[in-house]
């Protein structure tokens, strides 16, 4: 069953306030910006994430310098998965932040 337009924004807000946060409280130099739906994380290198909806077929993509990455919400697990690698959107995450920023950082509740 697809998500409603409603829950897909309500789930994509959440994931990417979580993401937010947690760079926030990490001691990061990053630029973080939110600007119509898309979430940009800025690393000091100049790399960038980018973790933007994609309404129509409501998956949650992520732009990374290592690719672009899209994700389905699994019911089941409550989490976001790759459609391709399965990977669970968290790890991917705090893989593509060590790969970018060198930093490690923790994304298990997404």
């Amino acid at each position: 069953m697809s998500l409603s337009e409603a829950r897909f924004h309500d789930l994509v807000d959440a994931v990417q306030e979580a993401v937010e946060d947690i760079f926030d409280d990490s001691d990061m130099d990053i630029d973080l910006e939110n600007s119509a739906g898309v979430l940009t994380v800025r690393f000091e290198n100049g790399t960038q994430l980018i973790l933007s909806r994609q309404e129509p077929i409501r998956q949650l993509w992520v732009a990374a310098r290592s690719g672009g990455f899209h994700f389905d919400y699994d019911e089941e697990q409550s989490l976001w998965i790759c459609d391709t690698s399965e990977e669970p959107l968290g790890e991917l995450l705090a893989r593509v932040t060590l790969e970018q920023s060198g930093e490690q950082l923790e994304f298990e509740e997404l």
